[in-house]
């Protein structure tokens, strides 16, 4: 009894000992962060960007220790089009920075948004062709200039809303935001996006296939994987690369995205059927014939997806062009987990569209005895 008492006195110290410890901490590290918001138009905003730029006195500025513009033109155009049609933006957050040099003083560093101000500069100054809308697809090849005089008065009034912090934010501080910003959270993957922006019989389609418990025990997933919808991106690959693997260019987040679109019409009850007969197909046969599903080995619990994709697609395409196929799961041993293979889904460059088409045909032959 003594012993326990003893233990609950000590246990009850710790706690103490450690919240005071902890609110030391907090309060020493805590920082006065003053901030303001602030709208500019683009009239008004990129001007203060590009005016200046060249001798480093521009009023509006990237830092050393921001990435290169890195955006593709389809993320560009992505961007001036959800600005065109008013959707909600992220702020720039920008930080008043104190200088030696009193014409250099009060200048705003861009602390996040360096990807949204170049963006708009290469748009405002007419060196950004837009590509690949969907909403305002007929503004698809034009540039602002091709503008109606009306319509580019109005976007060029658009405000941008901008965090500014004041100048007490010194340069630790900025970097340290910069950092948080950007390593905050996990970014979303390619599948969350679309549930998140996408709508439509076809993603509900997919969802219910990714749950196929067949697929489960020839494809087996972490929890994390499968929380964040990875069996889903699967599916949809499977899809995507047994109709058009041929069309593939070089993204293959925008050559699913494509297919997804090219689904707006998708009926479930008429097309789900035949799509689900050759999907229940395919996982049969690999089920029946490949020793290790879509493993490696016995023991892999990884299932790289262009392993998945080179054997899903492949058996599919070989169960069209013949029906009746029966496997021999003694000679798909020696191929499937040979060297060659492995090379084919495993070297540099995998999602090209050389590696993509040989790996798929490379299944597809090897089944159909070529």
């Amino acid at each position: 009894m003594a012993n326990d008492l003893f233990e609950a006195q000590l246990s009850a110290e710790r706690r103490r000992r450690a919240q005071d410890e902890g609110e030391a901490q907090i309060r020493a590290h805590m920082r006065d962060v003053d901030y303001t918001i602030r709208e500019y138009p683009i009239e008004v905003l990129v001007p203060k960007y590009l005016e200046g730029a060249e001798d480093g006195t521009n009023e509006i500025f990237v830092p050393d220790y921001q990435r290169s513009f890195v955006w593709s033109e389809k993320q560009q155009s992505r961007f001036i089009e959800s600005v065109m049609i008013g959707l909600p933006v992220p702020y720039l957050f920008v930080a008043d920075v104190r200088a030696e040099e009193e014409e250099l003083s009060g200048r705003l560093e861009i602390v996040d948004g360096t990807q949204r101000i170049r963006t708009l500069t290469a748009y405002f100054t007419n060196n950004l062709r837009l590509e690949q809308l969907t909403k305002l697809d007929a503004l698809n090849g034009t540039t602002i200039d091709d503008l109606l005089p009306s319509r580019r008065r109005r976007f060029l009034r658009t405000t941008i809303r901008l965090i500014e912090l004041t100048e007490k934010a010194d340069e630790e501080m900025r970097r340290d935001m910069f950092d948080r910003i950007n390593s905050g959270g996990e970014p979303l993957n390619p599948m969350e996006v679309r549930r998140g922006v996408l709508k439509g019989t076809f993603l509900t389609f997919i969802s219910h296939l990714a749950d196929d418990p067949t697929l489960r025990d020839l494809a087996p997933l972490s929890a994390s994987s499968i929380k964040r919808r990875d069996y889903d991106e699967l599916v949809v690959r499977f899809f995507a690369y047994t109709e058009a693997y041929d069309d593939f260019r070089r993204s293959v987040i925008e050559f699913v995205d494509d297919y997804i679109a090219s689904k707006a019409d998708f009926d479930a009850s008429r097309d789900g059927p035949p799509m689900k007969r050759e999907w229940s197909n395919m996982l049969r046969f690999v089920a029946d014939n490949f020793l290790h599903g879509f493993r490696k080995s016995k023991t892999n619990t990884r299932i790289p997806r262009v392993r998945f994709e080179a054997i899903a697609v492949g058996t599919a395409l070989a169960l069209r062009e013949r029906p009746g196929l029966q496997g021999d799961p003694i000679e798909i041993e020696k191929w499937a987990y040979g060297e060659e293979f492995t090379r084919l889904v495993t070297s540099d460059g995998a999602n090209s569209r050389p590696r993509i088409t040989a790996r798929i045909e490379f299944v597809r032959d090897h089944l159909l005895n070529r």
